[in-house]
């Protein structure tokens, strides 16, 4: 396969500031050189602005695109915004939920992201009958991703119930959480065995839902699961604080204690939001070499609170991002969320440096993903660049050695030109190169809407 080169204006090569006149060729998919203050060979793309590894998105639910705008005027909690999720849930099926998902993933291109984790639990048919092919919604979610042109870690969750008993048992899946369950943990690790991604757009990882909706030995079982097979863990944890009162009330200790004390926590493992932690449960994360997903921008839209991210910061603990319901597809919207949402906590400006939150977009993400070779650009990784207008309104007037403070402070995604994954052109000039996303995004959701009435 011939080299593609690509000539960059500015590049961040994960300094403190970007390069100028960067080279980058590829082969097969994988960046082989990179070449600062290099003359454009004659066959090269130029890529203007500054460009970027591409962004990972470590955590996402495709089909709450489908609620955006319908959502955000509601009075209430995460809770009463719960049951029209559920609403949305029950009325999927695999081609219209492979349609959502396809549309939903082109947007995050549009946007950047070259990688998606999709904290996947629509398993079932209505009423938790099984498809003939148990995975048929797992394989739509693959499928979509791969049409769309970004990879995909599938993260399978395991859902079990629908709450935590006083007691500490856990109540029985009801209504729309049928579709979710398996049943047991045993028949969720039969059914994602039988999950044959091909490692090169997509890779499978696994979930424990939350505390809610597993016992202890359930998540013991799937955190089993994980280490058998090398698998990449996410949990949603203390997302809320009435799970936090319900998990000390039944099993006397935190989420993340009881995650720790069922070994869940390894280097391996991502708490999902985080956002209700105590000082000790980040130590507890920390000694673990653990991770954390902020989703800020769900978060505050559904009033769940700031994560103490400088208490992240000060332990050590890594940081990635996710837009989770995809109440804005925009991961430089995330990024500069961690350290805005800081500043009003804290009262401090400046607790989160620039490259950190770049990095939390980039290489944090795709290590929590399970793709520790991707989101630089370096001899070896996967040929994914991501190119920032840095003329836009939002970006104009920022001098080169800004950039980074302008991709993080001002750009949107609207300000994404140009998107490449693996050496291969995705978005051109801000276009999608195959799909018409905002016509796709309109009619699939429309349809699923139909459905749901």
């Amino acid at each position: 396969m011939a080299t593609t080169s690509f000539h960059c204006e500015l590049a961040w090569l994960s300094g403190e500031t970007p390069a100028r006149d960067v080279l980058v060729e590829a082969n097969q998919g994988r960046i082989v050189t990179v070449t600062p203050d290099a003359t454009p060979p004659p066959d090269a793309t130029r890529l203007h602005g500054i460009v970027l590894p591409g962004l990972a998105n470590a955590h996402s639910h495709a089909f709450h695109r489908a609620l955006r705008s319908r959502t955000q005027t509601a009075t209430g909690t995460f809770w009463t915004w719960r049951e029209e999720m559920y609403r949305l849930a029950a009325a999927l099926d695999p081609d219209s939920y492979h349609r959502l998902a396809r549309a939903t993933f082109a947007e995050m291109v549009l946007a950047g992201v070259t990688c998606v984790g999709e904290f996947h639990y629509l398993h079932h048919a209505p009423g938790g009958e099984r498809y003939g092919d148990p995975n048929e919604l797992g394989g739509a979610m693959i499928a979509a991703a791969t049409e769309a042109g970004l990879r995909i870690t599938l993260l399978d969750a395991c859902y079990l119930g629908s709450g935590i008993d006083p007691d500490g048992g856990l109540r029985p899946a009801e209504g729309t959480q049928l579709r979710f369950s398996d049943g047991t943990a045993e028949a969720w690790t039969h059914r994602v065995a039988a999950l044959r991604p091909d490692g090169a757009h997509a890779r499978v990882g696994a979930a424990i839902h939350s505390v809610r909706a597993l016992d202890p030995d359930a998540m013991s079982d799937v955190a089993r699961w994980a280490e058998q097979h090398g698998a990449v863990l996410h949990a949603h944890v203390s997302e809320q604080v009435a799970e936090n009162e319900q998990c000390h009330h039944a099993y006397s200790r935190s989420p993340l204690g009881l995650l720790c004390d069922l070994g869940v926590l390894t280097e391996r493992f991502t708490a999902v939001h985080a956002t209700h932690v105590t000082e000790h449960d980040v130590s507890l994360l920390a000694t673990a070499s653990s991770s954390v997903c902020m989703c800020p921008t769900t978060e505050r839209d559904l009033a769940d609170g700031i994560g103490p991210t400088a208490g992240f910061r000060d332990a050590g603990v890594v940081m990635c991002l996710g837009s989770d319901s995809h109440a804005v597809i925009d991961l430089f919207e995330e990024a500069r969320a961690v350290e805005l949402d800081e500043r009003l906590a804290s009262g401090l400006r400046g607790t989160h440096r620039i490259v950190d939150l770049l990095a939390a977009a980039t290489a944090n993400g795709h290590r929590t993903l399970g793709w520790p070779e991707a989101g630089v650009i370096a001899p070896g990784a996967p040929a994914d660049l991501v190119a920032v207008d840095l003329r836009s309104r939002r970006t104009a007037g920022a001098a080169s050695g800004d950039a980074l403070a302008a991709v993080v402070y001002a750009a949107t995604a609207g300000d994404v030109t140009d998107v490449v994954v693996s050496g291969r052109h995705v978005v051109c000039d801000r276009r999608h190169c195959s799909i018409d996303v905002a016509r796709e995004l309109e009619a699939s959701i429309d349809a699923v809407w139909q459905a749901a009435s």
